[in-house]
């Protein structure tokens, strides 16, 4: 009789968890609300009763993958729920990046302090975060293709934000077999500037910071939108061309690309315009004199530190009226103190920083008090 009894209630208490498990379940199944994506198309996040889901479905260019992150938002939150997702842990304490595009995203959530390693800290030009770097509170990793695998587990991270080119990246393959959430950060396949900086809000997901992360991209957002109405007004639209010289083979950005829409919003002819690459073009030396030897701005000229360091790599360079009239503009104006440039590092999260420098080197009447931040010319 016991043993039935017995039976009985632990049956009756199984019917009851696996009863609560599915009320649960379906609760879980409602979105409660999704966050406002304004031009981002590669990820998305949705809120649950007690836990958000992160989307990504462009980790890489012409990626067909999909990965979800989720981030548990109560202790009721059951793992079952989600098969196939990633489970972020609550709260974040230690974390790894593998991008230094990451680190101001860290550094206006004032998140940054969490940070403990990177692959390859050179590269880092933060002042806030070199200083850490140089207090030893940040470790390098080696880098990001062979990550000192020894020196990550010692950092026990509660998550790794990375990035893949292709979907095979050996680092993350490896770091997957330790059972350390990875997630894949996708804001470089974006083709609006605006898009690459609404990734902060990809970030801030994980740290419950998406209040902050809405205020942020809001005001660049504004920034960008006002500055790009000022160079409506414009009646002169000069002609542009991008790009430099590697082996030979000169690099351009695509017609369709974010570069080029950043020319398109400064009012600016872009001579590659009518490209539909979003990518870059390879182009030869005579391509190039055919079709923009004689555009009045040469903006975004590599890495170079004055004209004659150019003839100096390569003489083809002077035939164009851009360089033989001083127009000619690179993004080396901030420099880190390891020779990093603050460009790669800030320019995707402050696209307002870039469109304000172009528009004053097309337009500078209507910048008038305004000095560059990162573009400077060469001389």
């Amino acid at each position: 009789m016991h043993r039935i009894v017995l039976f009985s209630i632990s049956l009756l208490f199984f019917m009851s968890c696996r009863e609560s498990k599915k009320e649960h379940s379906a609760l879980e199944s409602k979105i409660l609300r999704s966050e406002n994506i304004k031009y981002a198309t590669g990820f998305s996040i949705n809120y649950y009763e007690n836990h958000k889901e992160i989307i990504v479905t462009s980790p890489w260019p012409k990626s067909t993958d999909t990965f979800r992150y989720i981030k548990p938002t109560s202790k009721l939150y059951f793992k079952e729920n989600q098969e196939g997702s990633v489970i972020i842990k609550h709260p974040i304490k230690n974390l790894v990046v593998m991008s230094t595009t990451n680190i101001p995203a860290l550094e206006y959530l004032s998140v940054d302090n969490k940070l403990v390693g990177f692959p390859g800290t050179k590269y880092i030009s933060s002042e806030k975060t070199r200083s850490r770097i140089e207090q030893g509170d940040i470790r390098d990793l080696n880098n990001d293709l062979e990550m000192n695998m020894e020196v990550l587990l010692d950092l026990k991270p509660d998550l790794i934000i990375g990035y893949t080119v292709n979907g095979n990246n050996k680092s993350l393959n490896q770091i997957e077999k330790f059972n350390i959430p990875v997630v894949l950060d996708g804001s470089w396949t974006e083709q609006h500037p605006l898009g690459r900086a609404e990734w902060i809000k990809f970030i801030a997901a994980f740290f419950d910071k998406n209040d902050i992360a809405d205020s942020i991209f809001n005001e660049i957002e504004s920034n960008y939108n006002n500055a790009k109405q000022l160079a409506l007004k414009t009646k002169k639209h000069p002609t542009v061309l991008s790009g430099s010289m590697f082996k030979d083979v000169w690099h351009v950005p695509g017609g369709n690309s974010f570069i080029a829409q950043y020319f398109k919003d400064a009012r600016t002819n872009y001579i590659w315009k009518d490209d539909s690459s979003t990518g870059s073009l390879q182009l030869n030396l005579e391509n190039m004199l055919e079709k923009g030897q004689t555009a009045d701005l040469w903006i975004g000229a590599g890495s170079y530190e004055s004209k004659r360091h150019m003839l100096s790599q390569h003489k083809g360079y002077g035939y164009f009226t851009a360089f033989k009239n001083n127009n000619i503009y690179t993004y080396t104006n901030k420099m880190g103190s390891e020779g990093g440039l603050l460009f790669y590092e800030l320019g995707p999260l402050r696209p307002d920083y870039i469109l304000k420098d172009i528009i004053n080197i097309a337009h500078p009447e209507v910048l008038p008090n305004y000095t560059n931040f990162f573009f400077k010319r060469l001389e």
